[in-house]
């Protein structure tokens, strides 16, 4: 599913008008329901339900290591989906 978010990221570098289409996204009542709208028209298919999918293996991934994964609070989770907006409005 990695893969799709980075192919969007890529195109959207790429292609000022896919890059504009998934900034004014962010500007729907509902954001992720558009952010899918807005890369089918750049002809990637993805759900709010892979979102949502990403978002949960990346929280798991945070808790796994060798060592059994961590045994205290997490400060800071981070979200892929702000950082992957945040990446697009700092690319040129």
């Amino acid at each position: 599913m990695l893969e799709k978010l980075n192919k969007i990221l890529k195109l959207a570098k790429e292609n000022e008008e896919y890059k504009k289409l998934l900034l004014d996204s962010q500007k729907e009542d509902d954001v992720m329901q558009a952010f899918c709208d807005a890369a089918s028209k750049m002809g990637i298919e993805i759900s709010v339900g892979d979102i949502f999918q990403i978002e949960e293996e990346f929280s798991s991934n945070l808790l796994k290591s060798c060592n059994g994964g961590a045994v205290y609070p997490i400060e800071s989770w981070g979200d892929w989906y702000d950082d992957f907006f945040i990446e697009l409005r700092n690319s040129k």
